[in-house]
């Protein structure tokens, strides 16, 4: 197991340390945002394709992925939706909408596909388990967005974008809350893939 970070430079080099380790496949497993206004904060994503921020789709391994299915799905409903990676936050519901729309992609996030194309070219299987922290409808908080470039939350910098911008804290505490509940969805996950 590796943890990344935040972005797909991060999440390449934790996937060609698991390669060089010998790993069989690679599977990212972590949050993601919602684009689809059905899925809740908690609903758990597995999808059948991934997309790149530059378009390409990359399938996943359909048979590891239909046993992880019929593990989690006595408890969390699954999606098998396509899984965006983006280079950057999507932030807003109009932007969330909008690559709902272009992709018929269901859920975002910043580093599955990059990890798939990394299974792909030293041809492993490779599946995402990506739980859903922010709706289709939340705004980020900009001061979370800020504070996240640099592949990780810097704590200095979420605390001086709120103390610029103080209306963002009730979309913080709002976004705090949801991610305990993909927390605890994940949690919950993990329990039952091991």
């Amino acid at each position: 197991m590796a943890v990344s970070g935040i972005g797909c430079a991060a999440a390449q080099a934790a996937a060609r340390a698991l390669i060089d380790a010998g790993v069989s496949g690679l599977m990212t497993f972590g949050m993601a945002g919602g684009l689809d206004p059905a899925l809740e904060s908690g609903s758990v994503v597995l999808p059948c394709e991934l997309i790149a921020a530059d378009g390409a789709r990359i399938t996943a391994s359909r048979s590891w992925r239909e046993r992880v299915a019929a593990a989690v799905s006595p408890l969390r409903a699954v999606s098998e939706g396509a899984l965006l990676t983006s280079r950057r936050a999507i932030d807003s519901p109009a932007d969330k909408a909008a690559a709902f729309r272009a992709t018929g992609a269901v859920a975002v996030d910043m580093e599955s596909a990059a990890v798939a194309d990394i299974a792909a070219h030293h041809g492993l299987p490779f599946i995402a388990v990506r739980v859903i922290v922010d709706t289709a409808a939340d705004k980020l908080p900009r001061a979370v967005v800020n504070a996240s470039r640099a592949g990780r939350v810097r704590i200095g910098h979420l605390i001086a974008g709120l103390v610029l911008a103080p209306g963002e804290v009730a979309a913080l505490i709002r976004l705090t809350q949801r991610y305990r509940v993909a927390t605890r969805s994940l949690r919950l996950i993990a329990a039952h893939l091991t």
